[in-house]
């Protein structure tokens, strides 16, 4: 499977439940290995609303709108992986069973503020910092990326996300083989890396250490213009409400320190710590799970390509939901 005709085509991607999620500029494909050891993909037409309304694709507001977008596709990919990897795909989903995928949604979501947000900034207030809003910042910061990173090896210990770490291995090793004109056989991607500078994991690094000079300045402004340092439970609300500006700005980052990762010694410096904490959210793969990384991209690319021989369960829109 040759791909040197692509040119350079802009793909990313996610890792699912036993499968990987692809996306190119015009469609975003998900590809999965279900209990009959067979590949099933899905597929949408896909295009970014940065790319529709050109507003959207200014400067920071673009991360804004590609965080919202991945959040929303990276949660539906990862429900459907779920579906076809239980051999419950054909099925449809009852009103309970989606009622408590909401539920344990938004419990999640309530645990990571509590844990990586709150916490911190509770702590870094019972050691009275509150009126030095980089010292705080810096300890909240510090703070935050301590449990980050033992969350993350926590539960790298565990057989299922073991394998979920593994498909992420694929992803990224499908995706240089991709950038660098290799023929997409399993063979010939295992030379590639794992790590890959434009990985969400790095992403999210970049937020946790931005965090501390951008809410450092929030904190003085508004230590500036009341004259007080606001306690933890209302600093939180502050945080989250800027959080998305915060996002903008470390998407920017990212876009501009993968670029200067190929082209300086400077570069590679500032990418080195994403690409440390890969060593934990990424494992080497097998060929079979570079075999559906590979169907997930193909697909993904098939309506700008010569086509390919995987059959593929589509739904064309992407305002319609995948049960």
């Amino acid at each position: 499977m040759n791909n040197k005709n692509y040119g350079k085509l802009s793909v990313g991607g996610q890792a699912v439940i036993e499968g990987v999620m692809m996306r190119s500029p015009n469609r975003i494909s998900v590809a999965v290995r279900n209990p009959e050891n067979e590949i099933e993909i899905v597929g949408w037409k896909f295009e970014a609303i940065s790319k529709r309304f050109k507003i959207l694709g200014l400067p920071i507001v673009r991360g804004i709108v590609n965080m919202g977008e991945m959040l929303y596709w990276g949660v539906k990919t990862l429900q459907i992986s779920a579906q076809i990897a239980s051999g419950e795909h054909a099925k449809q989903p009852s009103v309970w069973s989606k009622l408590w995928s909401a539920i344990s949604l938004v419990f999640g979501l309530a645990i990571g503020v509590a844990l990586f947000a709150y916490l911190p900034l509770y702590i870094s207030g019972l050691l009275n910092l509150k009126n030095q809003p980089f010292m705080f910042n810096l300890l909240a910061g510090l703070i935050r990326v301590v449990l980050f990173l033992g969350y993350l090896i926590a539960i790298s210990m565990m057989k299922d996300v073991k394998r979920l770490f593994r498909y992420h291995g694929a992803e990224h090793k499908t995706i240089f083989a991709f950038e660098n004109g290799e023929p997409l056989i399993p063979e010939r991607i295992q030379k590639y890396s794992t790590f890959h500078p434009r990985c969400g994991t790095s992403f999210l690094l970049i937020v946790a250490f931005a965090a501390i000079f951008f809410f450092a300045l929030v904190d003085g402004i508004f230590y500036s213009v009341w004259g007080f340092a606001p306690k933890p439970i209302i600093r939180l609300p502050i945080h989250l409400a800027f959080m998305p500006i915060l996002a903008g700005i470390s998407y920017e980052f990212l876009k501009l320190s993968a670029k200067l990762s190929n082209d300086n010694r400077f570069g590679k410096i500032i990418v080195a710590p994403g690409l440390w904490l890969q060593k934990i959210t990424t494992q080497p793969p097998d060929n079979d799970m570079l075999e559906v990384a590979v169907a997930s991209l193909m697909d993904s690319i098939k309506d700008i390509s010569l086509g390919h021989n995987m059959k593929s369960k589509n739904n064309e829109s992407v305002n319609n939901d995948v049960e």
